[in-house]
């Protein structure tokens, strides 16, 4: 069962990651390292994290004016 249940987080981690993709996106943001951490990847639980990854200080600020 333990191995359905990280599947199943790795499929929810992978959904997010596009969601949020798509998000940015509307906005005009792109993260090009966004993706799910290869490292989080190899454990078996909790599931994987999400790797928002490097960005211009553009991106940041773009980001930044978005959120507020």
């Amino acid at each position: 069962m333990e191995a359905r249940h990280s599947a199943h987080c790795v499929e929810e981690a992978e959904d997010a990651v596009k969601e949020l993709r798509a998000e940015l996106a509307k906005a005009g943001i792109t993260l090009p390292s966004l993706g799910l951490d290869p490292v989080s990847l190899a454990r078996e639980a909790p599931c994987p994290l999400v790797e928002l990854g490097r960005c211009s200080v553009e991106t940041a600020r773009r980001l930044a004016a978005v959120l507020r």
